[in-house]
């Protein structure tokens, strides 16, 4: 005799079908928003950048770019004073403080960790900020279409042209937001040092 499936039954059935239904588009909409890493490009970028540990918050201005290889974050004050710099280029990574004072380290993750007790996945915010995911590293996304990669769930709301509007990262312990008032690409410039300022200064005194 064939039985009547009953209500939890169906219940179950149905529940399973609409979370099935739910997921597919998070996992098209996400893949539609993110793509694979590119080719790094040139650009300049501008903004705001807040950084909250726990119930320790910072907030200030910033002026990115990367040419040549080279890659520079200055953090300023509302003024527009830099009080610190981080620098990346083929030899490594460079830390200058509001008082000169400079640091130094293989890659961006231990200069941080070197400076404030926790690495910050600085060496890959570019090509987040540009909506890719890195290349050759897992990654998923999750039911809200964030990208989920190295330890991070991170959201990126873009402008119509597609260049990022908001970066924000999280882990848990971390939150890393960077509003944007500008992001531009630009074409490649070879005439333009292949080294940080900062190595070549210190390597001339």
């Amino acid at each position: 005799m064939k039985m009547k499936p009953t209500f939890p039954t169906l219940a179950a059935i149905t529940l399973l079908a609409a979370c099935t239904s739910m997921n597919t588009p998070v996992q098209t909409q996400a893949q539609q928003k993110w793509r694979e890493q590119q080719t790094e490009n040139p650009f300049e970028a501008n903004g705001r950048i807040g950084i909250k540990m726990q119930q320790t918050g910072h907030n200030a201005s910033f002026d990115w770019t990367r040419q040549n290889q080279v890659e520079t974050l200055d953090i300023n004050t509302p003024l527009g004073n830099t009080v610190g710099q981080l620098c990346r280029d083929k030899t490594g990574v460079i830390a200058t403080d509001y008082k000169g004072r400079q640091y130094t380290a293989d890659t961006p993750e231990a200069l941080s960790r070197q400076l404030l007790g926790y690495p910050l996945p600085l060496q890959h915010l570019s090509v987040w900020a540009n909506g890719e995911w890195v290349k050759g590293i897992p990654h998923q996304f999750g039911t809200e279409g964030q990208l989920q990669q190295l330890g991070w769930q991170i959201r990126r709301e873009a402008n119509e042209d597609g260049s990022a509007r908001i970066l924000q990262l999280e882990n848990g312990q971390l939150t890393l937001r960077m509003v944007f008032t500008q992001y531009q690409t630009l074409a490649d410039d070879s005439s333009r040092p292949s080294q940080c300022a900062a190595r070549a200064q210190a390597a001339a005194q």
